[in-house]
């Protein structure tokens, strides 16, 4: 073979394993973009800290129990009975017209010592909305239980975990936390009391610094909740606050939603 072709076919490989090395590296990227949300925010010059809290890095065996209020209050008393007798501060995250047609047992709620949490003023999918209508969404339901008890609050889930980074800046505008949860009970599936004892309490992420949701106005969550919160404590845990759970300051949040220190 001519010396000249040998470097022809020479220079023709390292020409394809360059490109097979770029092709490479692309497919690379894109798989760490899909599979992790900081590698996302990262490429596109966002802060981990526009993710919700999804969890919180602790040392305290402890988790938070919180409510999404937008239905009945047919079982709310029987569940303010359960949580007083164990104890248990929990997070209401009410939405505006539930408020406003409920006036007493957002009241209720907040003599029992309970946080009351923004849940939005009318239950909309908080990503479709234009930012305008993200922020009336979030003042109104804050302007109305202001006005019902005084309160500003400062916890905000979005209808149905509904969200986008844009919906997690808007509400930090608003003085807002964003809240998720890495603990579902699913009871509002009504797939019956064992089954939402056995969901929370054999979770696969339940962990210390976990955040549970859980409905009121649903058909079995009031029925299930004592020997739900019973075997929680006899795993160990006891219940938090969530407004004492979060870290309001030099934090960070990793792509699964876990808060911690910086």
């Amino acid at each position: 073979m001519e010396r000249e072709e040998l470097t022809s076919l020479v220079n023709t490989h390292i020409k394809h394993f360059k490109i097979l090395i770029a092709i490479a590296f692309s497919l690379a990227v894109s798989i760490l973009i899909f599979e992790n949300k900081t590698a996302v925010l990262a490429f596109v010059g966002a802060s981990a800290n526009e993710l919700p809290i999804y969890s919180v890095e602790t040392n305290e065996k402890v988790v938070s129990i919180t409510f999404d209020s937008a239905w009945s209050i047919d079982d709310l008393d029987e569940i303010l009975n359960i949580l007083k007798s164990h104890n248990c501060i929990a997070t209401f995250f009410v939405e505006g017209n539930w408020a406003n047609n409920n006036p007493d047992a957002v009241k209720k709620i907040v003599e029992q010592g309970h946080i009351v949490g923004n849940h939005g003023a009318n239950h909309k999918h908080m990503s479709t909305l234009s930012e305008t209508d993200m922020i009336s969404e979030i003042q109104g339901c804050h302007d109305i239980i202001k006005n019902l008890t005084g309160i500003d609050m400062t916890l905000f889930r979005a209808p149905y975990g509904d969200y986008n980074e844009t919906v997690v800046t808007k509400a930090k505008e608003l003085g807002y936390s964003t809240i998720q949860w890495d603990v579902d009970s699913l009871d509002w599936k009504d797939y019956g009391v064992d089954s939402i004892i056995d969901t929370v309490c054999n979770h696969k992420a339940l962990k210390n610094g976990s955040i549970i949701l859980l409905h009121n106005g649903t058909k079995y969550t009031a029925l299930a909740l004592d020997e739900m919160l019973t075997n929680l404590e006899t795993l160990g845990y006891s219940f938090i606050p969530l407004d004492k759970l979060i870290i309001s300051e030099d934090y960070e949040i990793d792509h699964t939603g876990r808060q911690s220190k910086r």
